[in-house]
């Protein structure tokens, strides 16, 4: 017969409670500065490795970089641009024949296809040049913000923040410069961190670094030059 009395919940044999995670370091000027030089320190030759002797091979070539290596790119490209010179070269060919030029690269359909509809916009808009211009350039048919800002950096000597794939992994999941998952919202947080006249080479070195030490799979702690400002909770050492 019940006896009307509550029952006792069942003792809980699991942890108490789940681990909080650790709240974002404090990023203070001085710290990302020092984090800056230790970088510089450690690649001091690091560069863009898109090869291109103009804006338009640059634009062309980060085009074509997009979920693609850039050793990849710059193995197409080492003839693309023997090829092709203005933009009228990629506007007036059948997209079949660009498509056969860029075929190793990933999507080369879908970017053979952007790159012509690109180029005549530039005929068309800007006088078949590359604008120097944020705005402008993002209006181009292909052309994102990371792609613009690479173009703006290293054929136009501007300051600004490209937020690639190793960007975006140190700026969210091993550093927390950022909660962030959108590339443009971590675009807007780096600009808050970096020093202005550091943005470009910083971000160039937080490049190299997440392509040649804190790689995505197998981060080479031992190896960090930054490890002991990095709070990343699964760090090997």
């Amino acid at each position: 017969m019940p006896s009307g009395l509550p029952k006792k919940s069942a003792a809980k044999t699991g942890p108490q409670s789940k681990q909080t995670k650790k709240p974002a370091p404090a990023w203070t000027a001085a710290k990302i500065s020092a984090i800056l030089d230790r970088l510089e320190k450690a690649y001091p030759t690091a560069h863009l490795e898109l090869d291109f002797t103009s804006p338009l091979e640059l634009l062309i070539a980060t085009i074509m970089a997009a979920q693609c290596t850039d050793k990849l790119v710059n193995e197409v490209t080492a003839k693309l641009f023997k090829k092709y010179r203005w933009p009228e070269d990629y506007a007036g060919v059948p997209p079949e024949e660009l498509e056969q030029d860029i075929r190793p690269v990933t999507f080369f359909q879908n970017k053979a296809r952007l790159i012509q509809k690109c180029c005549r916009q530039l005929i068309d808009k800007h006088g078949g040049n590359v604008p120097a211009n944020l705005d402008a350039l993002v209006d181009l048919p292909g052309v994102g913000r990371k792609t613009a800002n690479v173009v703006l950096a290293h054929a136009f000597g501007q300051q600004t923040v490209a937020v690639d794939t190793h960007v975006k992994r140190l700026s969210t999941e091993r550093l927390s410069f950022s909660p962030q998952a959108d590339p443009d919202k971590i675009e807007m947080d780096l600009r808050h961190l970096l020093p202005p006249q550091r943005y470009s080479r910083g971000t160039i070195l937080l490049q190299w670094h997440g392509r040649y030490t804190c790689q995505a799979r197998r981060p080479q702690c031992s190896k960090c030059v930054i490890a002991d400002f990095c709070p990343y909770e699964k760090k090997t050492i």
